[in-house]
């Protein structure tokens, strides 16, 4: 029998890289899904190839939106008993020339908007034990890299706001965990090696290269590889298993 059968997971940013990986992972245990992403085409089309799953359009940085949000998500599939707080940007700028601007963006996406994301679900997840909450944060949430010092307070944030809550809600019977992958290939990285080759003139070859030394292996991350630790963090027997920032980089961080 899937692990997960009868449950249903909420996921931000559910339409590429790494939620659609989580979504995948999480539908293959017999999960029901909604899919929450600012737009509408990408949530839909995975939504449209697992079973038991939805598409919902919503900014996770309005506390309004994410109400609406969890609604629409319990129309859909009943209470929610799994949240993956995924959604999240990544911007690059010294710090000298970080303005207030780019400091609200990095902050509001990537912290306040996992906070928004768990808040609104929080009595559906807590109802009975089991409940589960997990937070993609980064290995930026466990050190420093230079010039993303918005993003890197951002996911220390998040970090911060796992083991707050895992403390709290531990005698409901519900963890509250985060995974921090290193680089990984996804849109988002994409991106990234645009700047880099907009900004030092090398091939995105040798950019993406350059960004997987970073990881102790030497490579890139690949999506799935994060989606299954969250599929097992998301399972029964890992009932004990609270409060962890998991490194998923391919060595020590």
């Amino acid at each position: 029998m899937a692990s997960l059968a009868g449950k249903h997971a909420l996921i931000t940013g559910g339409g590429s890289g790494i939620g659609a990986a989580i979504a995948r992972a999480l539908a293959a245990e017999g999960a029901s899904l909604s899919l929450v992403g600012r737009r509408k085409a990408p949530i839909e089309a995975i939504a449209k190839a697992l079973p038991k799953a939805s598409a919902i359009v919503a900014d996770i940085t309005s506390g309004t939106e994410c109400k609406a949000m969890a609604e629409a998500a319990r129309a859909a599939h009943g209470a929610i008993d799994i949240v993956i707080a995924n959604a999240g940007m990544a911007g690059s700028a010294p710090a000298a020339k970080i303005d207030a601007a780019h400091w609200q963006q990095m902050i509001g996406v990537n912290l306040t908007g996992s906070f928004n994301t768990v808040h609104a679900a929080l009595a559906d997840v807590t109802r009975q034990p089991g409940g589960r909450i997990v937070f993609v944060a980064s290995t930026a949430g466990l050190k420093g890299y230079p010039y993303v010092a918005a993003y890197v307070a951002a996911k220390h944030g998040v970090v911060g706001l796992m083991r707050a809550l895992s403390v709290e809600l531990a005698a409901k019977g519900v963890t509250v965990n985060a995974v921090c992958p290193g680089f990984t290939d996804t849109p988002l990285l994409a991106g990234a090696v645009d700047t880099i080759t907009a900004k030092t003139g090398r091939s995105a070859d040798a950019s993406r290269a350059e960004l997987a030394k970073d990881n102790p292996h030497g490579r890139l991350i690949m999506p799935e590889e994060v989606a299954s630790t969250v599929a097992y963090l998301c399972a029964p027997t890992s009932n004990s298993v609270n409060g962890q920032a998991i490194a998923i980089a391919g060595g020590p961080v």
